[in-house]
């Protein structure tokens, strides 16, 4: 390109690199349901591909991207794809993937409402579509994030502000030290996000009272005894979907220990996967009393099926939120009359438009796309836990209550010890062939494999190649 074109247009170097990426993209999305799962690449590998000097001369933008691709394509795995079964991944809609595409082309900050008007009101409407999609409280404040872990930031941080008010003193003006503590319960089965998000919010990691699960979920008598312990405040944690299993914690019965409690509760809810039962009639029922919580959080880029990283919380008070986030500087202050600013609703200031993809799937596929959605893959896991439960050599580890399957290989002749490696090795030999995806966890005491159905486009057929592969893995490894 002249120098002369880039200066009369210095985004026309764009084009031919936008270009190759679609064409690339092309390609890949239309392989995508053939596309290997996982990879058998090894990290040294990896490194020795990008074990280079930072360039003294650039090149042009599209040949920087071709250069990323020589160099990264052995470690892309399908994970947007119907055969990742590891990690409650989901996958991208067509619209959320056109959306998103859009939403880097037009490069709007989502924070400030005069940085791109357009944005907040997006956020708003999608905020709005989501309460009506999960059943919950219209009157309910919320905020995009980037996934779970924020987004139980967000509620856990408006617990705080709530505790600390109870308490006599300003959380988020004053912070934590020298004022009395702030009892958090929770299960021993709370999420590691849930984890670290309490310990950014200066509670400490090891200050969380973990009562009993039992088979998954909170135990209520625990519960009960927990709080008699306590006489102000207190914070608990509860579990809609519960990572390994998707058991889900009595929503009910937490709020109503925490009504009686003379100090009073926050009831947070960690509903990464979980709130998307409401989709469905067959699975509502999990989900009972979610109204009567304070707070909770969501991924969206889990079955909502929009591209990483995307999520979202409610908290019941608005005031709390404003009261947590809301800070100000002279260069922010705004001149006119403007539309809500959305900085003030979450953690940070700059935020990337992830309401765009989220407002074209939910707009493409609308409420009855998301309910099939949701039941083909409750559909899907239902199949494969049947499936488990009647073949030998396999063992189901829990009921199969939403779209979580955990599950282990259980080989004839082999102790506690040795079974245990054998699955380990499993995972990993699964991983390396690459025709499905899966992980390991550990259940009860024991080594096992989680398997996650929320892929919009995981079909009856890539059960059974996942079957087949199972089968094939347990066989050879019986040998």
């Amino acid at each position: 390109m002249s120098s002369d074109s880039a200066a009369a247009n210095p985004f026309a170097e764009t084009l031919p690199a936008l270009d190759w990426v679609w064409e690339w993209s092309r390609r890949y999305v239309e392989a995508l349901p053939n596309h290997r799962a996982g990879t058998d690449v090894t990290a040294p590998e990896m490194t020795a591909l990008f074990d280079e000097p930072l360039p003294e001369d650039g090149c042009s933008p599209e040949n920087a991207v071709r250069a990323w691709l020589d160099r990264a394509e052995r470690g892309i795995t399908g994970s947007s794809g119907p055969r990742n079964f590891g990690f409650v991944i989901g996958g991208t809609t067509p619209a959320s993937l056109a959306a998103d595409w859009l939403a880097s082309a037009i490069d709007q900050n989502s924070g400030l409402w005069v940085a791109g008007p357009c944005t907040s009101h997006t956020d708003e409407a999608v905020l709005r579509w989501l309460k009506e999609l999960f059943l919950l409280p219209s009157s309910w404040a919320g905020t995009l994030t980037s996934g779970a872990t924020m987004s139980n930031l967000v509620g856990l941080a408006a617990g705080r502000q709530w505790a600390s008010w109870q308490l006599g003193f300003d959380a988020a003006a004053d912070g934590l030290g020298g004022h009395p503590p702030i009892p958090v319960l929770s299960s021993t089965e709370i999420h590691a996000s849930a984890v670290k998000s309490l310990s950014t919010l200066g509670f400490g990691r090891n200050a969380i009272r973990k009562l009993p699960a039992i088979d998954g979920v909170l135990d209520l008598a625990a519960l009960q005894d927990a709080l008699s312990s306590i006489d102000g405040p207190v914070i608990v944690v509860a579990n809609a979907g519960e990572v390994n299993t998707g058991a889900f914690d009595d929503l009910h019965g937490i709020a109503d220990l925490v009504a009686d409690h003379p100090g009073g509760g926050w009831i947070h809810v960690d509903g990464a996967f979980g709130l998307y039962a409401n989709l469905s009639p067959r699975t509502a029922h999990l989900l009972a009393g979610i109204e009567r919580v304070d707070s909770a959080g969501c991924d969206a880029h889990k079955w909502l099926n929009v591209p990483y990283d995307s999520g979202f919380a409610f908290v019941r008070d608005e005031s709390l939120l404003l009261e947590t986030f809301s800070t100000r500087g002279a260069y922010l202050e705004p001149i006119g009359e403007i539309g809500k600013d959305l900085d003030g609703y979450g953690p940070v200031f700059s935020t990337r438009f992830r309401g765009l993809p989220m407002w074209c799937a939910l707009k493409a596929y609308g409420r009855a796309g998301y309910r099939a959605m949701v039941e083909r893959c409750l559909d899907n896991a239902a199949a494969f836990g049947s499936w488990l439960d009647q073949t030998h050599g396999v063992e189901l580890l829990a009921p199969v209550r939403l779209n979580m399957v955990c599950w282990r290989f259980t080989p004839d002749g082999l102790d506690d010890a040795a079974t245990d490696q054998f699955n380990r090795d499993a995972v990993a030999a699964i991983q390396r062939d690459g025709r499905v995806f899966l992980t390991p966890t550990r259940w009860q005491g024991k080594q096992a494999i989680r398997c996650a159905f929320d892929n919009w486009a995981t079909s009856a057929a890539d059960v059974e190649v996942l079957q087949q592969v199972v089968r094939q893995q347990g066989r050879l490894g019986a040998l």
